[in-house]
């Protein structure tokens, strides 16, 4: 059975453990670094990335996750992708594990939130292929830039990015644990299984 920790310190991290038990994935709440032992996979959730980034160094995980990441499968969503970029274009804790730029806030205030369909081909290799994905964005981050090593899964009509795989690390700019279409988490497993 694949493990997956959801970092729980802030933001809605209950969602996507639901989701992931959904797939029958064993799941646990990490809130510190022994936590991260064993684990097969980890994602960090929506929320408030400064608010995260400030916990996790004041709880001592920054470090603790770095070094998992080196081994071990992560997924960002939303304010998770942000923590694992290596650029915010603003000072604030990140991870820095994934070659990517993100801009915070891209699409305005809570009010500007909003959903789309989106065509995400990587999602075939969990489900038959040819269905869109639903995505939910709110106060949602923009992946502004990646680098040569960064395989994008996903843009908006308009061409921006909002989906990037590096590796074992996962980024979205929208929340997949809000919606019943559990391909992303899906994919995620698959991806910690084969780390």
């Amino acid at each position: 059975m694949t493990l997956i920790g959801v970092l729980a310190l802030q933001g809605d991290f209950i969602e996507h453990i639901h989701a992931l038990q959904r797939i029958g994935a064993d799941t646990r709440e990490v809130r510190l670094p022994q936590q991260l032992q064993g684990l097969d996979g980890l994602i960090l959730p929506g929320g408030e990335s400064t608010t995260i980034g400030k916990l996790a160094v004041a709880y001592g995980l920054m470090e603790p996750i770095q070094e998992f990441g080196k081994h071990h499968a992560i997924w960002g969503t939303c304010a998770g992708a942000i923590l694992l970029s290596k650029d915010a274009k603003r000072h604030q804790p990140l991870l820095e594990l994934m070659d990517i730029t993100v801009e915070r806030n891209a699409f305005g205030r809570q009010v500007d939130s909003f959903e789309v369909d989106l065509d995400i081909p990587a999602l075939g290799k969990v489900a038959p292929p040819g269905r869109p994905y639903h995505a939910v964005f709110i106060r949602a981050p923009l992946i502004d830039s990646v680098s040569a090593g960064v395989e994008v899964l996903g843009r908006l009509p308009n061409g921006k990015i909002v989906a990037a795989r590096e590796g074992h690390f996962l980024a979205t700019a929208f929340h997949p644990e809000l919606t019943q279409d559990d391909r992303f988490h899906k994919l995620f497993v698959e991806m910690s299984k084969s780390d």
